[in-house]
């Protein structure tokens, strides 16, 4: 059983974040996401792309803002489950809760902030039949170490830019690198597709358009693809078949917790600290949805610094907390580091 404070189910930029505001007022925090890192969509959509509405940085890339997000957090030392689903919840009789994930891990804490992004994803899969067969046989939705194709023949689909930076990058790894599409126009980046354009002219991308997979051949493990092209068949020879059609968010088992649901966000009390209709469980960032709510990363970590103040009394009722600034306060991190505006110097001047 893992104790803590605050269960943050989601580890994208707003559950991170959280974990900076509750450390503020010295509550724990375990952070548990079916992701096998964290960072949510910005590292496992757009790890390389840049955002601009983040203040204080005119522009900053996605995955570099999980890390100093991380970085900001480790003094308070979060404890991490990844790779884990949350899967049930139990209202215990003190008001506190026990979830479990999908592994059989135990979570208690008095109090759970959903901050699940839109929820779990699942890939887009094409229509091809018997495709599940080769899921553990070739067919991946996702690339988590492109190390495993060194050497391979890769078959890429689609037309957006997790398939153009994908293709890209594995052209200095794989064997070969094929990108079909069903379209000769793609949707990315432009200066995506005109690597694209310059890594097919020198040969070490091969470009099939319009076209696209229909069928897979192999006994254990994928060894061609049927494409149509052009009103034609033809069968190529691959190792691997990574389709990137994108993902589509579900709420996953939360859906089935009790809590009010309108198209597939969490309804919470945004006059207040985003709670949902079961006190002691909040939702924040882009999982939940009330009059005026903007998915803004920024309006994210806002939901959160008002979430861990209702938390804090929960925690600590009848207890009172005086906000004050980190540049008067400091921050006392758990690891027993301090950091504080340096103290002026009082001296006479004659």
């Amino acid at each position: 059983m893992i104790k803590t404070d605050i269960l943050i189910i989601g580890a994208g930029p707003t559950g991170l974040f959280a974990v900076f505001e509750a450390g503020l007022l010295k509550l724990k925090c375990h952070i548990l996401d079916a992701l096998p890192q964290a960072g949510g969509q910005l590292s496992e959509l757009y790890p390389k792309k840049p955002i601009y509405d983040i203040p204080g940085f005119p522009e900053v890339l996605a995955g570099d803002l999980v890390d100093n997000l991380q970085e900001q957090i480790k003094q308070f030392e979060p404890g991490y489950t990844l790779g884990e689903r949350a899967e049930t919840i139990e209202k215990q009789e003190d008001g506190s809760f026990i979830v479990t994930s999908n592994k059989g891990t135990k979570f208690h804490a008095p109090v759970i902030a959903i901050a699940g992004g839109l929820g779990s994803f699942e890939p887009r899969k094409p229509l091809i039949e018997d495709i599940e067969f080769y899921e553990d046989k070739g067919v991946k939705y996702f690339i988590k170490n492109p190390e495993k194709f060194r050497d391979k023949r890769v078959v890429i689909a689609g037309g957006g830019d997790s398939a153009l930076d994908w293709s890209i990058f594995l052209s200095n790894i794989a064997s070969e690198v094929t990108l079909i599409h069903r379209r000769n126009e793609f949707r990315g980046a432009l200066d995506s597709v005109e690597k694209v354009q310059e890594l097919k002219t020198s040969g070490k991308i091969k470009l099939i358009t319009p076209a696209e997979v229909i069928g897979i051949n192999g006994a254990e493990h994928i060894e061609s693809l049927d494409i149509e092209e052009n009103g034609a068949h033809r069968t190529i020879e691959t190792d691997y078949f990574i389709p990137l059609f994108g993902l589509t968010p579900k709420l996953g088992p939360i859906a089935d917790w009790g809590l009010d649901i309108e198209k597939n966000a969490i309804k919470v009390n945004n006059a207040l600290d985003y709670q949902t209709n079961i006190p002691g469980i909040f939702a924040i960032g882009d999982v939940n949805t009330y009059p005026g709510k903007l998915k803004l990363i920024l309006c994210g970590f806002h939901e959160a610094t008002l979430m861990c103040q209702a938390a804090y009394q929960i925690i600590n009722p009848g207890k009172k907390y005086v906000l004050k600034y980190t540049t008067v306060s400091g921050v006392d991190g758990f690891d027993g580091t301090r950091k504080e505006a340096p103290k002026a110097v009082v001296k006479a001047i004659v």
